[in-house]
């Protein structure tokens, strides 16, 4: 379980050497990444950084406040780096959802690491996670909502029937699908699974409800 603190960021890390910041970074967000908060080992993080112990907690005061430090910056990465190259303007909800998924397969080949250690939050409970993590990562989830949902042209579905509805049986499929898949993955190491099966399932259905709903 995570224990409940607020990190601030550490100038001492920040000002490190770029390289020496993207080793220790991507050391520690795989370690999390494999083995969870609870069972993630500091030693194997500096083992695999190529630092010693000591070093870390120079920068980090505990286990705590590096984990923190990676969630955030996991979650301004995604901000800066997915959320920014959605086009907005793409009035096809069915193409902005594929869009969306375009982007991720992007994002995970940019930052795989972050992607992998931002995948536990998909797979812990909410009640898991402390209130301050928790409440940036629904803001993360909010704007990923807006940019998913907003301005959707309705034309495009069918003539006589019932849009409103339509739209909404769409968004409780995908929903119903996320809730189904993170079930399946529930209790697997994040970063061993092959995602471009799940990728291609949710292609396949995307494609069943255009042609359901679409004109």
């Amino acid at each position: 379980m995570i224990e409940e603190g607020v990190v601030s960021i550490t100038e001492t890390f920040e000002n490190l050497d770029y390289e020496k910041r993207k080793r220790i970074l991507n050391a520690a967000l795989k370690e999390f990444a494999d083995n969870g908060y609870d069972r993630a080992s500091t030693n194997q993080i500096v083992k695999n950084a190529g630092i010693g112990k000591g070093m870390l907690f120079y920068y980090f005061k505990n286990k705590r406040e590096l984990y923190y430090y990676l969630a955030n910056y996991s979650m301004d990465i995604t901000i800066k780096d997915y959320f920014a190259k959605f086009n907005e303007n793409e009035p096809d909800f069915i193409e902005r959802l594929k869009q969306s998924s375009k982007i991720k397969m992007h994002f995970f080949a940019e930052h795989p690491n972050v992607f992998q250690f931002l995948g536990t939050f998909f797979l812990i409970a909410d009640d898991q996670l402390p209130e301050d993590l928790k409440e940036k990562y629904h803001k993360l989830t909010e704007i990923g909502y807006k940019k998913l949902y907003q301005d959707i042209d309705y034309s495009l579905f069918r003539e006589g029937i019932d849009v409103e509805k339509a739209f909404q049986l769409i968004q409780w499929a995908i929903e119903g699908y996320q809730q189904d898949l993170k079930k399946r993955l529930q209790g697997k190491v994040f970063s061993t699974i092959d995602l471009k099966p799940y990728w291609d399932e949710f292609y396949e259905y995307l494609d069943v409800l255009k042609k359901s709903f679409y004109k």
